[in-house]
C-alpha cells in the first residue's frame, strides 16, 4: 500500500513531498542544517556584543541578548525569504510543504521558537524533518550542490 511503509530500495528523504533524491531542491541533511545554525548563532553573538559593551562574554544577560538577536536574525528572513544568513551561506532554505510561496511570519516564528528549545530539531522523521518543521509544515531543502 503506497505511503504506509517505506521501501528501503526505492525511498529517500523528501520523496513523499515530490523532492528529488539528490541535488538542488532535495531534502537537506543534518550537517548542513547544523552548520547553518552555527553561522547564525555566531552572527547573533557578534551583533549582541555590539549592544552589550566592552566585555560581552562576562556581561550579565549576554546569553539572553544572543538568543533574542538570533531569534530575530532567523525568524524574520525565514518568514520573508525562506532562509537566514547561515542557511544561505551553506546552501539551504526552508520551504513550505503546502506549496505556499513563502513560509510567512506565524510559521517562521513557531519554527524558530521550537528550534530555540533545542530538542524538537533533534527528533527527526524519515524525511529529516524535526518536530519544528512538522509543526510549521515546512521542510529544509538544498539550494545548491
Amino acid at each position: 500500500m503506497p505511503g504506509s511503509a517505506r521501501d528501503a530500495t526505492n525511498d529517500y528523504p523528501g520523496r513523499q513531498f515530490g523532492l528529488p533524491e539528490r541535488g538542488v531542491s532535495s531534502a537537506a541533511g543534518f550537517g548542513r542544517r547544523l552548520a547553518a545554525i552555527a553561522v547564525d548563532w555566531a552572527l547573533a553573538m557578534l551583533v549582541s556584543a555590539l549592544f552589550v559593551g566592552p566585555d560581552p562574554l562576562t556581561a550579565p544577560g549576554f546569553n539572553w541578548w544572543v538568543l533574542g538577536v538570533w531569534f530575530l536574525l532567523t525568524a524574520a528572513p525565514v518568514a520573508v525569504f525562506g532562509a537566514s544568513a547561515g542557511m544561505t551561506a551553506v546552501g539551504i532554505r526552508v520551504a513550505s510543504i503546502d506549496s505556499a510561496p513563502v513560509v510567512g511570519v506565524p510559521r517562521a516564528v513557531l519554527r524558530t521558537a521550537m528550534t530555540a528549545v533545542v530538542v524538537p530539531p533533534l527528533l527527526r522523521d524519515a524525511d529529516g524533518r524535526g518536530w519544528h518543521d512538522r509543526a510549521a509544515r515546512t521542510i529544509v531543502v538544498r539550494t545548491r550542490d
